[in-house]
């Protein structure tokens, strides 16, 4: 059943759903600059189907696994002037932020 009311208001005001035309071009599929055609996205489909090997799909890009296996993001707070001794003590001791505060954890969890 056709839409027979009024668009909105604003611009398109006083615009009946007769009065639109939609126009559809076929998009581009493309992968790295290469044409994907429909048997390809088919043979795809298919093969997500099937089923993929576990290992075959574990990550592979991205920060490398630390030593203990995964690990997890924990945000934490800081005060401007934590931050800055965080950053003066890595600064001296060449290490990038994260490694100045698992250094820094990692020393405080095994004080006694």
């Amino acid at each position: 059943m056709p839409w027979k009311g009024r668009l909105g208001h604003g611009t398109c005001a006083g615009v009946t759903a007769e009065d639109i035309r939609i126009t559809l071009v076929a998009m581009e599929r493309k992968i790295e600059g290469r044409d994907v055609t429909e048997s390809q996205i088919d043979k795809w489909v298919d093969e997500a189907e099937k089923g993929y090997d576990p290992e075959w799909l574990r990550p592979r890009m991205g920060r490398p696994v630390r030593a203990g296996g995964t690990s997890k993001v924990v945000p934490v707070r800081l005060t401007d002037a934590e931050l800055e001794a965080v950053m003066a003590r890595a600064e001296r001791e060449h290490l990038n932020r994260s490694d100045a505060i698992r250094r820094a954890l990692a020393e405080w969890a095994s004080a006694s």
